[in-house]
């Protein structure tokens, strides 16, 4: 769950909230390497349609080892999945300043207290549910792009970023919260890229 793909444009510097929760699916799509210079109706499309994917999806069981650390804030990471050995490390410091955001900016409603922390493991909880098995292919599906196309006959292609998209999508409805963590992850990309903060 990164922070640092997120970018952005004046106003929404001091109110990112303006920006809705799709907006900010098709700035990561955008932010993403592959996508530069894709038109923008088609990273929206992308986007509309991996949230609805992800929204969709039943809960996923978490199988993964649980690490919790600090060092998140160098990297812009709230948590991070990884495969071998399947392993979730959580980073307090970022979860803290999440924390921190949701209630300076007055964002509690949507994010209720401990829903960062379990929409962080939920996120991460779905990806290993995303990289293997037929959720993988079913996204492919249902974002419908081409990578090969033959007459009639078509090869889904990936969409790179959508599975992060799917992911906080996936977060925000299991978590019941009222907006998606891209609007925090942007949050907390501006608050940590702001002028005068020591790295």
């Amino acid at each position: 769950m990164t922070a640092s793909q997120l970018a952005f444009e004046s106003p929404e510097l001091m109110d990112p909230a303006a920006v809705d929760d799709i907006e900010w699916a098709v700035r990561l799509l955008a932010a993403t390497p592959t996508h530069e210079g894709r038109d923008r109706e088609l990273l929206r499309q992308w986007a509309c349609r991996a949230d609805e994917f992800g929204s969709g999806l039943a809960p996923v069981p978490s199988t993964a080892h649980v690490i919790e650390r600090d060092g998140g804030l160098e990297r812009m990471l709230l948590a991070r999945y990884t495969s071998r050995p399947p392993m979730v490390e959580l980073y307090t410091d970022t979860l803290t300043l999440a924390e921190e955001l949701v209630d300076a900016r007055g964002w509690r409603a949507w994010y209720p207290p401990g829903s960062v922390r379990a929409a962080a493991l939920a996120h991460e909880a779905v990806h290993a549910h995303l990289h293997h098995g037929p959720a993988k292919a079913a996204l492919k599906q249902a974002l419908g792009h081409s990578a090969l196309r033959l007459g009639p006959l078509h090869v889904p292609g990936h969409v790179a970023g959508a599975e992060e998209v799917a992911a906080h999508a996936y977060a925000r409805t299991v978590c019941g919260l009222g907006r998606s963590t891209l609007l925090l992850t942007a949050a907390l990309r501006a608050a940590l890229t702001r002028p005068g903060r020591e790295k």
